[in-house]
């Protein structure tokens, strides 16, 4: 019962950090998505987790709308770094999330990322002959690398699979899993080669009126629209 209400309590915590970002893209401005206060940086808890859950997008507002990133917020996301470095048997997905937030951090706040990541890529070789069923569900599990002008493994296995990308986004519409949909979409954004009988952006409307009201589906929709908008970076 107790790991159960844990559990909940974590879920309860990522939704709430979710909304705080979309909430931050939405409106154009900065807010305070990933900040609980300093007593939480220092005795950590779930405000770590939930960072570490929904991993680099924590800071996606900064990264996208170029705003520095508030301290408070950004020392939670350097502790959950810091707190969950991932296991030697970790899956891939975890090592290129873990790698992601250690981008991120080079990106917004240099000094400390030195400390805690070189910036080596995981290996991406379990990508190479996925399906195009798996390969959409990971992609959509790593929708946080998926950023305009940035270059990684994982990126580039996308970049060279676009049918089979929008494939798996009609799949997972059709299936009514809106998350990964909405995951896939966001990389659809950046790909060369998209199928224009795709109609990505009807798409991305029709996964939004579905599922947007799942914090998690309205941050990929979000991130999306910022892409497609050409957002600075």
């Amino acid at each position: 019962m107790e790991q159960s209400g844990t559990s909940t309590l974590l879920q309860g915590a990522v939704q709430d950090l979710a909304s705080s970002v979309v909430s931050a893209l939405r409106g154009g401005d900065h807010a305070r998505a990933a900040a609980p206060g300093p007593v939480d940086v220092e005795e950590g808890g779930l405000a770590l987790a939930a960072v570490r859950v929904l991993g680099a997008d924590a800071l996606l507002p900064a990264v996208l709308l170029g705003t520095p990133p508030d301290p408070d917020e950004l020392a939670v996301f350097r502790k959950s770094v810091e707190s969950f470095p991932p296991r030697a048997d970790a899956a891939p997905t975890v090592l290129w999330s873990h790698w992601a937030m250690g981008r991120t951090l080079r990106r917004l706040d240099p000094p400390s990322a030195a400390a805690h990541a070189d910036g080596t890529e995981p290996a991406a070789a379990w990508l190479d002959d996925a399906s195009w069923q798996v390969l959409t569900h990971q992609l959509a599990v790593l929708a946080p690398l998926a950023l305009p002008g940035e270059d990684c493994a994982v990126a580039r296995v996308a970049a060279g699979r676009p049918v089979d990308v929008a494939r798996g986004f009609v799949r997972a519409a059709r299936r009514r899993d809106w998350r990964q949909a909405a995951g896939a979409g966001r990389w659809l954004t950046l790909l060369h080669g998209v199928p224009g009988t795709l109609g990505l952006e009807t798409g991305l409307d029709f996964v939004e009126l579905m599922g947007g009201h799942d914090p998690l589906v309205a941050l990929q929709v979000s991130a999306a629209r910022h892409l497609r908008a050409g957002a600075p970076v």
